[in-house]
């Protein structure tokens, strides 16, 4: 497993946020000016992003804990 592997996952997860963030801007704008319609496809644009954001947040623990989780020793409790 790649070193960079996490550290990428991480740079995707922003990138969505940024993108679900401005999607939810987009929409607030439409939704002040009436048109529920257009606010409605942004807000959902936006919740796409968010859930590509969530599943590479996922994947940078599941890298996370695959490089450094280790074995639990139990006589250390």
């Amino acid at each position: 497993m790649s070193e960079h592997q996490g550290a990428e996952h991480h740079t995707k997860a922003a990138e969505h946020h940024e993108h679900a963030a401005a999607h939810h801007r987009e929409a607030a704008t439409h939704h002040e000016a009436g048109d529920h319609e257009k606010a409605a496809h942004h807000a959902h644009v936006a919740a796409g992003h968010g859930l590509h954001a969530a599943h590479h947040a996922e994947e940078a623990t599941k890298h996370h804990a695959d490089e450094h989780g280790g074995e639990i020793d139990e006589t250390e409790s």
